[in-house]
């Protein structure tokens, strides 16, 4: 049975079809990246334009001296700073090894009411995983500790 396309209009129709599956798939995946994508913050950033509340984010600082509260449950408060602002955040949960007090952390969740609400918590050794405007706010005001090495 005869289609009554000749074989060049045959292979046009052919790769049309082709082009628009591809297209359909790039978008599907362009959008599922999209949902899965998070960023990153530093306190300044965000109080200075709050993320949506349904946003996940990522917030990289230095624990506040002085502000790690265990008020049980296994909730833990504590602030995070980029030396020149500073928002609380609230984790429940068991916290790295490397958490403390005036350590560079990086927390994701997301900043509801004013409030960090981590659902995660990365204690990091330099400044290797902070962004560099946190790194570099960081070093201007002194606070900067150098890694075991002194290289940095």
């Amino acid at each position: 049975m005869k289609s009554g396309l000749k074989p060049k209009h045959r292979r046009l129709v052919f790769v049309g079809i082709a082009m628009a599956l591809l297209a359909a798939a790039t978008g599907l995946i362009l959008s599922a990246l999209r949902e899965n994508i998070v960023f990153f913050y530093s306190p300044s950033d965000i109080l200075a334009k709050p993320p949506a509340p349904e946003s996940r984010i990522r917030v990289g600082g230095l624990v506040e001296t002085g502000s790690v509260e265990k008020p049980g449950g296994g909730v833990v408060r504590f602030r995070i700073t980029d030396t020149a602002m500073t928002i609380p955040v609230s984790y429940r949960g068991i916290l790295p090894d490397l958490f403390r007090e005036g350590q560079g952390i990086v927390a994701q969740g997301r900043f509801v009411n004013g409030a960090f609400a981590a659902d995660e918590v990365l204690a990091k050794h330099d400044e290797t995983y902070m962004p560099n405007e946190v790194t570099d706010a960081i070093k201007k005001s002194g606070q900067w500790k150098p890694d075991v090495k002194g290289t940095k």
